[in-house]
């Protein structure tokens, strides 16, 4: 069996690692996900404006290379009728406080009215409601992001 000498990176993909992690997003219903061993990364997402379920074909986009990542391309949100979008400027945080749990996470069931996330604009935190009930499908922003008026924010169906 030939050995690639020590100083050149093994370019072989791990397609077990890509099937763990392609079947850790369905049980966990997240739409991306990322794993770094040995200066190797994997990062599976899936971005899809039609609703999560399992009669669907899983739609993945991979990379793999050593200590570099690219970035997928983002879907189009402002497209979909679910589309949740920011009613102000400012900055979106996920949870009622650092370290505690976010309001509502991918998957998640909501009721109109219930708490989606918080916005701060000039040092006031301003509670975003779910405009419709539903479930979340896709959080469009991370936590202590800065965030646009119309910037879409989340997709509830």
């Amino acid at each position: 069996m030939a050995r690639k000498s020590d100083n050149q990176p093994s370019t072989a993909i791990d397609h077990d690692a890509i099937r763990e992690l392609a079947k850790l997003l369905d049980e966990t219903g997240l739409t991306e996900i990322e794993f770094e061993r040995d200066g190797v990364s994997i990062r599976v997402a899936r971005y899809s404006g039609r609703p999560l379920g399992p009669s669907r074909e899983a739609e993945t986009a991979v990379a793999s290379s050593p200590a570099v990542t690219t970035t997928p391309s983002p879907i189009v949100p402002s497209q979909h009728p679910g589309v949740v979008a920011s009613p102000m400027v400012g900055t979106a945080y996920l949870a009622p406080a650092p370290g505690s749990r976010p309001f509502v996470e991918v998957g998640a069931t909501v009721k109109a009215g219930d708490p989606l996330m918080i916005i701060e604009a000039m040092k006031t935190m301003n509670q975003i409601p779910a405009p419709r009930a539903g479930t979340v499908i896709q959080i469009l922003v991370e936590d202590g992001q800065p965030v646009e008026y119309g910037e879409p924010l989340m997709i509830i169906e």
